[in-house]
């Protein structure tokens, strides 16, 4: 079985294909397989699986964790559409303040690995959308930082009416881009 990436224009900001096996009962796929991500030049041990379920509408993001608990993420839609995004932070990168977008879903089965000195969010844009990600590192209350998701400077496109996002309280009042503590 094989796995195809597919570089993005970040650095390091990959989107994982895997190679799906239908017949009359359906399909079957490896989502994660450490040695053949290993083949790619992925090499990541990770060490905690979060998931999430979300009605349509709801955006979650964008979020990241600093230094020392900085996670890398691949992340996947086991059930629903979303538009994933991830933007770099680090500050000696060519793309630093830049983002990129995905569709994931449950149909396309595609992934993004999101490398740490990225903060991630998601909008979903099914009825509803459960989605799963792999995390290299463990969650720190302290060392969590975010973005603002309707941040004029990244002008990002979360493929949803902003003005009715269901946000959480916490991630309507993250700070912009220019102010965030992000240590990348």
């Amino acid at each position: 079985m094989t796995m195809n990436l597919e570089k993005t224009f970040i650095k390091d900001l990959v989107i994982l294909a895997p190679a799906v096996f239908e017949d009359e009962r359906g399909y079957f796929f490896e989502a994660y397989n450490k040695s053949k991500f290993a083949d790619l030049g992925i090499h990541i041990d990770f060490v905690q699986d979060n998931q999430s379920f979300s009605k349509k509408g709801t955006l979650r993001g964008l979020h990241y964790q600093n230094l020392a608990f900085a996670q890398t993420k691949l992340v996947r839609v086991l059930q629903g559409e979303i538009m994933d995004v991830a933007v770099d932070l680090r500050k000696d990168s060519p793309t630093f303040g830049k983002h990129f977008g995905i569709l994931l879903s449950s149909e396309n089965k595609k992934q993004l690995l999101v490398p740490q000195g990225f903060a991630h969010g998601f909008s979903v844009l099914s009825e509803t959308a459960v989605v799963l990600y792999k995390c290299d590192n463990y969650y720190n209350k302290q060392s969590e930082g975010g973005i603002r998701y309707d941040d004029a400077s990244l002008n990002i496109d979360w493929g949803m009416d902003l003005a009715a996002a269901i946000v959480s309280e916490k991630d309507a009042v993250l700070p912009d881009f220019a102010h965030c503590n992000s240590q990348f």
